[in-house]
Protein backbone atom coordinates (compact mmCIF):
# COMPACT_ATOMS: atom_id res chain seq x y z
CA UNK A 1 0.00 0.00 0.00
CA UNK A 2 1.68 3.09 -0.83
CA UNK A 3 1.38 6.06 1.51
CA UNK A 4 2.67 9.85 2.34
CA UNK A 5 6.19 9.82 3.79
CA UNK A 6 6.12 13.41 5.86
CA UNK A 7 8.17 15.53 4.99
CA UNK A 8 9.70 18.53 6.65
CA UNK A 9 9.93 21.01 3.67
CA UNK A 10 5.92 21.33 4.13
CA UNK A 11 5.42 21.36 8.29
CA UNK A 12 4.58 24.40 10.06
CA UNK A 13 4.27 25.34 13.95
CA UNK A 14 0.76 25.87 14.02
CA UNK A 15 -1.30 26.95 17.50
CA UNK A 16 -4.10 24.32 17.88
CA UNK A 17 -7.23 26.19 17.81
CA UNK A 18 -10.56 25.15 19.81
CA UNK A 19 -12.11 24.50 16.38
CA UNK A 20 -9.16 22.06 15.41
CA UNK A 21 -9.40 20.63 19.18
CA UNK A 22 -13.51 19.73 19.18
CA UNK A 23 -13.12 18.42 15.55
CA UNK A 24 -10.53 16.25 16.83
CA UNK A 25 -12.49 14.89 19.41
CA UNK A 26 -15.83 14.60 17.37
CA UNK A 27 -13.29 12.86 14.57
CA UNK A 28 -11.59 10.54 17.04
CA UNK A 29 -15.21 9.42 18.92
CA UNK A 30 -16.22 8.58 15.31
CA UNK A 31 -13.44 6.26 14.96
CA UNK A 32 -14.09 4.09 18.01
CA UNK A 33 -17.76 4.64 16.74
CA UNK A 34 -17.00 2.54 13.41
CA UNK A 35 -15.09 0.15 15.73
CA UNK A 36 -18.12 -0.41 18.14
CA UNK A 37 -20.23 -1.32 15.33
CA UNK A 38 -17.67 -3.33 13.55
CA UNK A 39 -16.89 -1.14 10.50
CA UNK A 40 -13.55 -1.78 10.60
CA UNK A 41 -11.09 -3.55 8.13
CA UNK A 42 -7.74 -3.67 10.28
CA UNK A 43 -5.71 -0.37 9.57
CA UNK A 44 -7.15 0.38 6.52
CA UNK A 45 -10.20 2.90 5.03
CA UNK A 46 -10.63 6.75 6.45
CA UNK A 47 -13.20 9.34 7.85
CA UNK A 48 -11.72 12.53 7.09
CA UNK A 49 -13.23 16.08 8.04
CA UNK A 50 -12.09 19.33 7.47
CA UNK A 51 -11.10 21.54 10.30
CA UNK A 52 -13.02 25.44 10.28
CA UNK A 53 -10.62 27.98 9.60
CA UNK A 54 -9.74 30.23 6.43
CA UNK A 55 -6.84 27.41 5.33
CA UNK A 56 -8.39 24.04 3.72
CA UNK A 57 -6.76 21.38 6.67
CA UNK A 58 -8.22 18.47 7.10
CA UNK A 59 -7.64 15.51 9.57
CA UNK A 60 -7.22 11.88 8.88
CA UNK A 61 -6.51 8.68 10.80
CA UNK A 62 -2.81 8.00 10.99
CA UNK A 63 -1.99 5.16 8.73
CA UNK A 64 -0.44 2.11 11.31
CA UNK A 65 -3.38 2.15 13.98
CA UNK A 66 -6.25 0.11 14.58
CA UNK A 67 -9.61 2.39 14.72
CA UNK A 68 -9.19 1.37 18.54
CA UNK A 69 -6.29 3.24 18.74
CA UNK A 70 -6.60 6.52 17.31
CA UNK A 71 -7.38 8.97 19.60
CA UNK A 72 -7.86 12.68 19.31
CA UNK A 73 -4.06 13.95 19.67
CA UNK A 74 -2.98 11.23 17.39
CA UNK A 75 -5.02 12.47 14.10
CA UNK A 76 -2.83 13.62 11.18
CA UNK A 77 -3.36 17.29 10.32
CA UNK A 78 -2.79 17.22 6.30
CA UNK A 79 -3.51 20.01 3.48
CA UNK A 80 -5.37 18.98 0.41
CA UNK A 81 -2.79 17.05 -1.57
CA UNK A 82 -2.55 14.47 2.11
CA UNK A 83 0.55 16.12 3.05
CA UNK A 84 0.97 16.70 6.77
CA UNK A 85 1.01 20.33 7.85
CA UNK A 86 2.50 19.61 11.51
CA UNK A 87 4.97 16.85 12.59
CA UNK A 88 3.29 13.74 12.89
CA UNK A 89 5.43 10.41 13.54
CA UNK A 90 3.08 8.49 11.48
CA UNK A 91 2.46 8.36 7.53
CA UNK A 92 -0.80 8.82 5.66
CA UNK A 93 -2.52 6.37 3.18
CA UNK A 94 -1.85 8.15 -0.35
CA UNK A 95 -4.45 5.60 -2.01
CA UNK A 96 -7.20 6.13 0.66
CA UNK A 97 -6.46 10.15 0.32
CA UNK A 98 -6.89 10.27 -2.77
CA UNK A 99 -10.97 9.74 -3.27
CA UNK A 100 -10.86 11.83 -0.01
CA UNK A 101 -9.37 15.16 -1.44
CA UNK A 102 -11.19 14.53 -4.71
CA UNK A 103 -14.55 15.38 -3.45
CA UNK A 104 -12.79 17.82 -0.27
CA UNK A 105 -11.14 19.63 -2.79
CA UNK A 106 -14.46 19.95 -5.46
CA UNK A 107 -17.52 20.07 -3.48
CA UNK A 108 -17.60 22.75 -1.00
CA UNK A 109 -20.30 21.73 1.11
CA UNK A 110 -18.19 18.32 1.69
CA UNK A 111 -17.06 18.92 4.99
CA UNK A 112 -16.54 15.10 5.80
CA UNK A 113 -16.13 11.68 3.76
CA UNK A 114 -16.28 8.54 4.86
CA UNK A 115 -14.98 5.13 3.38
CA UNK A 116 -15.58 1.66 4.37
CA UNK A 117 -15.05 -2.10 3.39
CA UNK A 118 -17.77 -4.05 5.16
CA UNK A 119 -18.50 -6.86 4.07
CA UNK A 120 -22.32 -6.59 3.22
CA UNK A 121 -21.34 -3.17 1.60
CA UNK A 122 -19.43 -4.85 -0.70
CA UNK A 123 -20.98 -7.57 -1.42
CA UNK A 124 -23.89 -4.90 -2.72
CA UNK A 125 -21.10 -3.34 -4.29
CA UNK A 126 -20.52 -6.85 -6.47
CA UNK A 127 -24.02 -7.05 -6.83
CA UNK A 128 -24.60 -6.31 -10.83
CA UNK A 129 -27.87 -4.27 -9.95
CA UNK A 130 -25.92 -2.69 -7.17
CA UNK A 131 -28.78 -1.29 -4.18
CA UNK A 132 -32.30 -2.95 -4.28
CA UNK A 133 -34.85 -0.53 -3.75
CA UNK A 134 -36.49 -3.53 -1.67
CA UNK A 135 -36.41 -2.58 1.99
CA UNK A 136 -36.68 0.54 4.72
CA UNK A 137 -33.23 1.67 4.30
CA UNK A 138 -33.03 1.50 0.83
CA UNK A 139 -36.45 3.29 0.01
CA UNK A 140 -35.20 6.48 2.30
CA UNK A 141 -31.97 6.99 0.01
CA UNK A 142 -34.46 5.95 -3.35
CA UNK A 143 -32.89 8.45 -6.49
CA UNK A 144 -29.93 9.53 -3.70
CA UNK A 145 -27.20 6.86 -4.62
CA UNK A 146 -24.38 7.12 -6.81
CA UNK A 147 -22.19 4.36 -8.21
CA UNK A 148 -18.76 4.53 -9.58
CA UNK A 149 -16.90 1.85 -11.35
CA UNK A 150 -13.93 -0.06 -10.29
CA UNK A 151 -10.51 1.10 -11.56
CA UNK A 152 -8.15 -0.83 -9.36
CA UNK A 153 -6.36 1.05 -6.18
CA UNK A 154 -7.46 4.80 -6.44
CA UNK A 155 -4.27 6.03 -6.41
CA UNK A 156 -4.26 7.75 -10.33
CA UNK A 157 -4.91 11.38 -10.42
CA UNK A 158 -7.05 10.98 -13.57
CA UNK A 159 -9.29 8.99 -11.90
CA UNK A 160 -10.83 12.20 -9.59
CA UNK A 161 -12.24 13.80 -12.43
CA UNK A 162 -14.62 10.51 -13.25
CA UNK A 163 -15.24 9.90 -9.53
CA UNK A 164 -16.73 13.25 -9.26
CA UNK A 165 -18.82 12.66 -12.75
CA UNK A 166 -20.25 9.41 -10.96
CA UNK A 167 -20.72 11.20 -8.13
CA UNK A 168 -22.52 14.20 -9.14
CA UNK A 169 -24.34 15.38 -6.09
CA UNK A 170 -25.11 12.15 -4.55
CA UNK A 171 -24.16 11.98 -1.04
CA UNK A 172 -24.13 8.30 -1.11
CA UNK A 173 -22.29 6.21 -3.04
CA UNK A 174 -21.55 2.19 -4.03
CA UNK A 175 -17.58 2.16 -5.01
CA UNK A 176 -18.45 -0.80 -7.15
CA UNK A 177 -16.57 -4.23 -6.36
CA UNK A 178 -14.61 -1.73 -3.90
CA UNK A 179 -17.07 -0.50 -1.10
CA UNK A 180 -19.22 2.05 0.28
CA UNK A 181 -18.54 5.85 0.65
CA UNK A 182 -20.60 8.93 2.17
CA UNK A 183 -19.85 12.61 2.17
CA UNK A 184 -21.91 15.42 4.43
CA UNK A 185 -21.27 19.09 5.50
CA UNK A 186 -20.74 17.92 8.75
CA UNK A 187 -19.80 14.41 10.36
CA UNK A 188 -22.79 13.41 11.78
CA UNK A 189 -25.32 13.71 8.71
CA UNK A 190 -22.08 11.68 6.56
CA UNK A 191 -22.31 9.48 9.31
CA UNK A 192 -26.27 9.20 8.83
CA UNK A 193 -25.88 8.79 5.39
CA UNK A 194 -23.18 6.15 5.48
CA UNK A 195 -25.06 4.25 8.35
CA UNK A 196 -28.54 4.42 6.42
CA UNK A 197 -26.91 3.08 2.86
CA UNK A 198 -25.17 0.24 5.17
CA UNK A 199 -28.31 -1.05 6.90
CA UNK A 200 -29.59 -1.21 3.54
CA UNK A 201 -27.07 -3.37 2.38
CA UNK A 202 -26.95 -5.46 5.64
CA UNK A 203 -31.27 -5.89 5.26
CA UNK A 204 -30.51 -6.81 1.40
CA UNK A 205 -28.01 -9.49 1.63
CA UNK A 206 -29.85 -11.43 4.60
CA UNK A 207 -33.53 -11.04 2.82
CA UNK A 208 -31.76 -12.32 -0.39
CA UNK A 209 -30.36 -15.53 1.33
CA UNK A 210 -34.37 -16.21 2.78
CA UNK A 211 -36.04 -15.75 -0.30
CA UNK A 212 -37.31 -13.47 -3.11
CA UNK A 213 -37.23 -9.78 -2.71
CA UNK A 214 -40.75 -8.06 -2.18
CA UNK A 215 -40.73 -4.86 -4.16
CA UNK A 216 -41.75 -1.50 -2.91
CA UNK A 217 -44.90 0.56 -5.21
CA UNK A 218 -43.03 3.41 -6.64
CA UNK A 219 -45.56 5.85 -5.61
CA UNK A 220 -44.10 5.31 -1.92
CA UNK A 221 -40.38 6.16 -2.03
CA UNK A 222 -41.31 10.16 -2.67
CA UNK A 223 -43.02 10.38 1.01
CA UNK A 224 -39.74 7.89 1.91
CA UNK A 225 -37.47 10.29 1.12
CA UNK A 226 -38.81 13.01 2.80
CA UNK A 227 -39.79 11.85 5.47
CA UNK A 228 -36.10 9.88 6.03
CA UNK A 229 -33.99 10.45 8.90
CA UNK A 230 -30.73 11.20 6.52
CA UNK A 231 -32.21 14.39 4.98
CA UNK A 232 -33.01 15.69 8.76
CA UNK A 233 -30.16 17.66 10.03
CA UNK A 234 -31.65 17.57 13.82
CA UNK A 235 -31.68 13.71 13.90
CA UNK A 236 -28.51 13.38 12.42
CA UNK A 237 -27.12 15.53 15.31
CA UNK A 238 -28.75 13.51 18.03
CA UNK A 239 -27.74 9.75 16.31
CA UNK A 240 -23.90 10.95 16.44
CA UNK A 241 -24.35 12.54 19.91
CA UNK A 242 -26.56 9.28 20.91
CA UNK A 243 -23.21 7.13 20.00
CA UNK A 244 -20.72 9.27 21.07
CA UNK A 245 -22.42 8.99 24.89
CA UNK A 246 -22.10 4.79 24.00
CA UNK A 247 -18.05 5.56 23.25
CA UNK A 248 -17.57 7.63 26.16
CA UNK A 249 -19.33 5.07 28.50
CA UNK A 250 -17.00 2.15 27.39
CA UNK A 251 -14.20 4.04 25.67
CA UNK A 252 -13.26 7.43 26.80
CA UNK A 253 -9.90 6.99 25.98
CA UNK A 254 -10.23 8.53 22.17
CA UNK A 255 -10.35 11.84 23.72
CA UNK A 256 -6.65 12.05 25.09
Amino acid sequence: MTIYHQGTARLRKLPMSKAEREARLQLAACYRIFNHLGWVEMIFNHITLRVPGPERFFLINPFGLHYSEITASSLVLIDIEGNPVRESKWPVNKAGFTIHSAIHGNVASAHCVMHTHTTTGMAVACLQDGLSPTNFYAAQLHGGVAYHDFEGITVEAGEKTRLLASIGDRKAVILRNHGLLAWGPSLPEAFMTLWTLQRACDVQVAASAAGPLNPIRDEVFAQTVRESGPGEKRTCYDVFAAMQRLIDSKDPGYRD
